[in-house]
């Protein structure tokens, strides 16, 4: 089966609609599905629920749709890269549900997992217990999370086959097949298009059962967040 669409653009067409709520692949700069997030822009679709690590930066990734005023919530473990959403977020114009970076993750793989809520240590005793479910196993406290899904996952791969098999490269794996497997349409952002067959089944990060369209995008920005320089 040949999941390929010809642009980002086209891959979101029919598919993004106001209101809905999107895992969104990456670690502030690094593995982000920049042209799926560009094209959503451009898509003009609000009142969108974000799920990801993080808001990007300002005027890039996901940060752009800030911008624009297009995500009404973020569900996000950190913001500290971003202005927009601090001003947004402290305005009272932006909701925000914090979540431990760990409890983030887990979540989308219980989602993506169909487990509806797990039991974890982290938070106990804090704001991100407050209202939640609290048990006691072996002696020691948990607080019950719910589990994670999306209408849309948006996850960037460095290669990828027509078919939406997927292979991260290195920490730009991150949160992205986590993402994957929570999206109910996994759309797949990929540097290099394989054919079916090319990747060694046992490279494979994320199976094609969980992604329903790809993009190819050879020229990534690839932009650095932060850059130190020092003189010798």
């Amino acid at each position: 089966m040949n999941k390929v669409f010809p642009s980002a653009a086209a891959a979101l067409a029919g598919v993004v609609n106001d209101g809905q709520t999107l895992a969104v692949g990456g670690f502030g700069l690094c593995g982000i599905p920049e042209a799926l997030i560009a094209a959503l822009r451009d898509s003009g679709v609000k009142e969108l629920t974000a799920i990801s690590n993080n808001a990007g930066v300002d005027g890039f990734g996901l940060g752009q749709l800030l911008t624009t005023r297009q995500i009404k919530k973020m569900i996000s473990s950190y913001v500290g890269e971003n202005k927009e959403f601090e001003r947004q977020y402290l305005s009272g114009e932006l909701a925000l549900e914090f979540t431990p970076q760990g409890t983030l993750a887990e979540k989308l793989r219980a989602g993506g997992c169909g487990i509806p809520a797990f039991f974890t240590k982290t938070g106990v005793g804090t704001l991100v217990a407050e209202g939640k479910e609290i048990r006691e196993f072996n002696g020691e406290k948990y607080v019950m999370e719910r589990s994670l899904t999306a209408d849309v996952a948006l996850v960037k791969a460095w290669k990828g086959d027509r078919a939406g098999n997927l292979v991260y490269r290195k920490t730009a794996r991150n949160f992205n097949p986590l993402c994957a497997m929570a999206g109910k349409i996994t759309i797949a952002e990929v540097e290099v298009l394989c054919e079916v067959g090319e990747l060694d089944p046992d490279q494979i990060h994320t199976p094609s059962i969980f992604v329903q369209r790809v993009v190819h995008n050879p020229s990534p920005e690839k932009r650095i967040e932060q850059r130190t320089l020092r003189t010798a």
